[in-house]
């Protein structure tokens, strides 16, 4: 068990990470040009209702004191009033959350289900045509805007073939399965082009290493050498770049969210920058960076549980 001593310790190196991160957020969103009293009450907005509205949220106070607030909500387990939807950051993030969620594990999936066969038909015809196709396909899936892609797939099963519902959520199980499919088809094949790189390189340094050479030698059949031996060490490699590329997910889901208009927390990001609406940026930014730093977390100890000669 003292391969796993790490996870005792890890968590409090996050500490620091998510205090930097709270305040590159914090400065960041105050960089955003407007005033978000004049965006919530309009053009004609007289300068003392602005400042009412100010004084109100807390806007005119100092920046470094508006920050102090904004780390003694987080030690409280608050993110402050939203200035545009009128409630806690905490309980809209709340109401958020499902749909994002549900994207982004629908996402993982769908590109392992799409980059582990490809990756496997190429490793195994290595230099030949599959071989060839396989990475062309990659480096298209790379190269596609994730917008352009989304608006592309909507046009082709929605409009022309009317197969797939163009936005929403849905309210059953089954809705939101249908919902999910083109939003998430569109991140999976982006993400599955990176995976597939990755896993058929390791598949093919396995496939020529001396554990596949000595299960040759006694007669394994090649394709229980591949099953058996390359892809299961090619999966740890893909761990990692699946855990490292959390972000890029993450950023994928607030474009791919506008596009679809799925009423998730990429959407509400999306919505709060336009409001200026500061402390849902500040909430759903740290909410995001929360997730991205347990899934590195969570990718550390399947990568130990893995691979036994892997020690963190």
């Amino acid at each position: 068990m003292h391969r796993y001593r790490f996870v005792l310790f890890r968590p409090l190196q996050f500490l620091p990470v998510l205090f930097g991160i709270s305040i590159i957020t914090f400065v960041l969103v105050r960089l955003i040009p407007g005033d978000p009293a004049r965006v919530l009450l309009g053009t004609r907005a007289t300068p003392a209702a602005i400042a009412n509205i100010r004084a109100q949220y807390g806007l005119d106070e100092p920046l470094w004191l508006q920050y102090l607030y904004f780390l003694k909500n987080l030690a409280n387990g608050e993110m402050g009033k939203s200035i545009l939807y009128k409630i806690d950051v905490l309980k809209l993030i709340a109401t958020r959350i499902e749909p994002t969620l549900a994207l982004v594990v629908f996402s993982v999936i769908l590109s392992l289900l799409i980059a582990v066969p490809m990756a496997a038909v190429a490793a195994r015809n290595a230099g030949r045509a599959p071989d060839h196709i396989v990475r062309i396909a990659s480096t298209f899936g790379i190269g596609f805007p994730s917008f352009w892609l989304g608006l592309m797939l909507m046009i082709l099963f929605s409009v022309k073939l009317d197969l797939l519902p163009v936005s929403g959520y849905g309210t059953t199980a089954g809705e939101k399965l249908a919902h999910l499919i083109l939003p998430g088809l569109t991140i999976a094949l982006s993400l599955s082009a990176v995976l597939m790189r990755s896993l058929r390189a390791a598949m093919i340094e396995a496939l020529k290493s001396d554990l596949a050479t000595a299960a040759r030698a006694r007669g394994m059949p090649e394709h229980i050498v591949f099953w058996r031996h390359a892809v299961p060490n090619a999966l740890v490699p893909a761990i990692n770049l699946l855990a490292v590329n959390t972000g890029w997910l993450i950023g994928g889901t607030v474009v791919v969210e506008s596009v679809f208009a799925l009423p998730g927390m990429g959407q509400l990001l999306v919505r709060a920058i336009f409001s200026r609406d500061y402390m849902v940026v500040q909430g759903v930014a740290m909410v995001f960076a929360c997730a991205t730093v347990l899934v590195n977390f969570l990718a550390d100890i399947a990568t130990v549980a893995a691979d036994p000669r892997v020690k963190l």
